[in-house]
């Protein structure tokens, strides 16, 4: 399971066991069979390829000495194949896959002989020592305890799913060098940064795993250790001492891997102080600075927003990159939304709600994959966005750092291994255990094998076409010790109406009151109860805040949990830019396919302002002049779609109409 919450102190649920929950049909079900069939299989190809952009398993065997060579790549390469690792071991676990486990039992060999005496393991530093060198830990964008985090999570991974200890093995080794490493830190009183901090969560999850308190008590000290580096930034979250923190700042990966891994802590040891920083941080980033796909980190590049202005004097102002910006900053053109960051916000959500269930984070993870993780993969399964925007033009005066279609091959290649790990693991968001209570989270089309804590024992099966129609339907067979429990339905915050059946009989219609909350319905006949839940999803316009400066008087179109989006092929326009959306448009919901995909789309008419002859639209600025307005058909994609039809405009944020 993702995490093992079931021992924590300050946890009030726990993930369903991956061996007894999965998607059985529909959207969700064919995300993961892409994933498992296409995507794993393909980024595993990547990983495998020795030429200078990936050269990831070749370090491995080159540091192993198998090989003669030098390290080529990133330097967070391994931590990138640990990733994909996890996402091989569900598809083994989900698929029966006898022969992926077969292989990563090899890497596993490969990687432990790769790994030193003391426990250190990067393969970048450690084939530089073999040839004289002494890089360990010199540079902090050499990602070595990111590397160490992502061993950490897949080694624990592993060993729930097969029982092996392989794996394990070389991730507790590891553990105690960071072990020496921090108690160094700490008897003298500085330490150096650390990157995009995994290990926080994958240390914790040492302690779940096994049980040995020297792990928490790790887990502990790397926050402690935090603290101690001198002249810290926002860039890494250490301008501050952790505890002082109430805003979200800096890198976008680098900042909700931290929050994932202090919530992980507080579910341990229920360090009040670490909660006040969570619920600032977490309410800073959702109220203002999050993207309405789930994107988070705004900014490609620019400087702290908190920083001190009065540099001329002498005071630093921090660089920042990959970042999040001021409250409300949020372009749409140059929108960065790393794919890896918005997993960050997935976990970090998913651990807060672990110590504090309540609809708002499942609410998150929801909008997160079903509008930007998925987004991040065409629909093929092998081409993949680092950055997710929410407007792509014909052509920019300027160039980007990432290109502005999915490709095969990035060269920074962290976010796609992160996305399928994810994918495969998606039933996981489905349900969590309360005591004697299930909370859903994230509908589709599953069937789950349930024990709960007060012996009753049996399958739930839950059927639905989410998330293109809101009626899901609950039923309970296999049943080998039949109790009562109760069944917690999320209300989600888009939903303002629909009803609630049980056993046919409607017993509750639901309103805005109920909107963002937990419904509870007692089940107390597992033989024979059945419980119907349908939210309701009429077509919806979602306004921004009036300080989102590129939103004034625009809207998004959003049905249900997803939202959507016009490309070039969607109107018969010159530019997508010149779509209006009356505000009493009505919208007509249809069948469409894209790459063999059975989506839904929106048809409906938009409104575009007839130019007179002398408009130039390259023009800065220019008198508005205008004969009129023209009505045009316009359809409406899932923004998870787009750029699956070649290149063209995208848009999705739309001007409303306010005339007849």
């Amino acid at each position: 399971m993702l995490i093992d919450t079931k021992k924590s102190t300050y946890a009030k649920v726990t993930p369903i066991p991956v061996r007894d929950i999965d998607w059985d049909a529909g959207f969700w079900k064919e995300r993961f069979d892409t994933c498992a069939e296409v995507t794993v299989p393909h980024i595993r190809g990547m990983f495998e390829d020795d030429s200078p952009i990936f050269h990831v398993v070749e370090n491995f065997r080159v540091a192993a000495g198998l090989h003669e060579g030098t390290h080529e790549g990133t330097p967070f390469g391994d931590g990138d194949f640990y990733k994909w690792m996890e996402a091989a071991m569900y598809v083994t676990a989900k698929k029966g896959d006898k022969k992926l486990e077969e292989d990563l039992d090899a890497y596993i060999e490969l990687i432990a002989s790769v790994q030193q005496e003391d426990g250190y393991i990067s393969t970048k530093q450690i084939i530089s020592d073999k040839q004289g060198g002494n890089s360990r830990l010199g540079d902090i964008n050499d990602f070595e305890v990111y590397n160490f985090g992502h061993l950490f999570t897949a080694a624990c991974v592993y060993k729930r799913i097969t029982g092996k200890d392989n794996f394990l093995k070389v991730a507790l080794k590891a553990a105690g060098y960071l072990e020496t490493l921090y108690e160094k830190y700490i008897k003298e009183g500085v330490a150096q940064t650390e990157v995009c901090p995994s290990h926080y969560m994958g240390i914790v999850e040492l302690y779940r795993t096994t049980g040995d308190t020297r792990y928490l008590r790790l887990a502990e000290m790397a926050l402690e250790v935090r603290d101690l580096v001198p002249d810290g930034t926002d860039d890494n979250q250490d301008s501050l001492p952790l505890r002082e923190h109430r805003k979200i700042v800096g890198h976008g990966v680098r900042s909700t891997y931290l929050y994932a891994g202090v919530a992980d802590v507080y579910a341990e040891n229920g360090d009040e102080s670490l909660k006040t920083v969570l619920d600032a941080v977490w309410e800073n980033c959702v109220d203002k600075k999050l993207y309405i796909n789930g994107g988070c980190g705004a900014l490609y590049t620019g400087t702290s927003p908190y920083g001190l202005f009065n540099h001329l004097n002498g005071v630093t102002v921090y660089n920042v990159h990959q970042a999040f910006g001021y409250e409300y900053q949020l372009p749409n053109i140059t929108a960065y939304n790393e794919t890896c960051a918005t997993l960050g916000n997935i976990m970090w959500n998913y651990r807060m709600f672990a110590i504090n269930p309540q609809v708002k984070y499942f609410d998150i993870i929801e909008r997160s994959m079903l509008n930007l993780t998925i987004a991040s993969v065409s629909l093929s399964g092998k081409k993949y966005f680092y950055q997710n925007s929410l407007r792509r033009v014909k052509k920019l005066d300027y160039e980007l750092m990432w290109p502005l279609e999915r490709r095969e091959s990035l060269t920074c290649f962290c976010c796609p291994p992160n996305m399928a790990r994810f994918i495969a693991e998606s039933s996981e968001y489905i349900y969590m255990k309360g005591k004697d209570c299930i909370y859903t989270g994230m509908y589709g089309a599953n069937t789950a094998h349930i024990l709960l804590d007060n012996g009753a024992e049996f399958t739930i099966e839950q059927k639905t076409d989410y998330p293109w129609d809101g009626t899901i339907s609950f039923s309970f067979k296999e049943i080998k010790n039949p109790g009562t429990f109760t069944l917690k339905l999320r209300i989600p915050q888009w939903a303002v109406s629909g009803s609630i059946k049980k056993n046919g009989v409607e017993i509750a219609a639901l309103g805005k009151g109920q909107s963002g909350t937990y419904y509870d319905v007692l089940v107390d006949d597992l033989l024979k109860d059945e419980v119907q839940l349908t939210l309701d999803m009429p077509v919806r316009f979602t306004t921004a805040h009036s300080y989102v400066e590129e939103n004034i008087n625009q809207v998004a179109v959003e049905r249900g949990p997803v939202l959507f989006c016009a490309e070039t092929p969607d109107a018969e326009v010159d530019s997508l830019g010149n779509l209006m959306l009356p505000a009493n448009a009505q919208f007509k919901e249809i069948p469409f396919d894209i790459e063999g995909k059975n989506l839904l789309a929106l048809e409906t008419e938009a409104v575009v302002p007839v130019r007179k002859e002398d408009y130039d639209p390259n023009a800065l600025y220019q008198t508005l002049d205008y004969d009129g307005f023209r009505r045009v058909p316009v359809r409406l994609i899932p923004y998870f779609a787009w750029d699956n039809r070649g290149y063209g405009e995208m848009i999705v944020w739309m001007p409303v109409y306010w005339g007849k």
